[in-house]
């Protein structure tokens, strides 16, 4: 029995307007809706994102949204052209890119929005 519903992505948000330029303008993503509380975008493949305003948020310091992507470099330099910046973590052997290859050959980069969310990119591997 599959779940009687349909996936909402949600990420919080200090300001609707300064998180509109990131993932409107920077990303790309399109506009579903805005209401006071909350800026709607499609996420991608049609699952909404909601950026919900809150008052304060705390850092959970874990990936709270990531997109799979075809070509990992090309999203990378893509969103560094855009003036974002992808992390790099002390320890994890990450290449030019500041992607980290898993064990199982998947590669991910980090980055965060303006409100400190972390965020990712990730590409499966290659099939053999």
């Amino acid at each position: 029995m599959a779940f009687p519903g349909r996936l909402v992505a949600f990420v919080a948000s200090t300001d609707l307007d300064v998180s509109s330029r990131f993932y409107v303008d920077t990303l790309g993503l399109e506009v579903v809706d805005r209401t006071p509380f909350a800026l709607i975008v499609d996420g991608g493949g049609g699952t909404p994102l909601r950026v919900t305003l809150v008052q304060s948020k705390v850092d959970p310091g874990y990936t709270v949204l990531g997109w799979q992507v075809e070509d990992l470099d090309a999203a990378v330099d893509d969103l560094r052209g855009k003036g974002v910046e992808f992390t790099r973590y002390p320890g994890m052997d990450q290449d030019d890119r500041h992607a980290w290859t898993a064990p199982d050959g998947t590669r991910i980069a980090w980055f965060h929005d303006p409100h400190g969310n972390v965020l990712s990119l990730h590409q499966a591997p290659a099939t053999r």
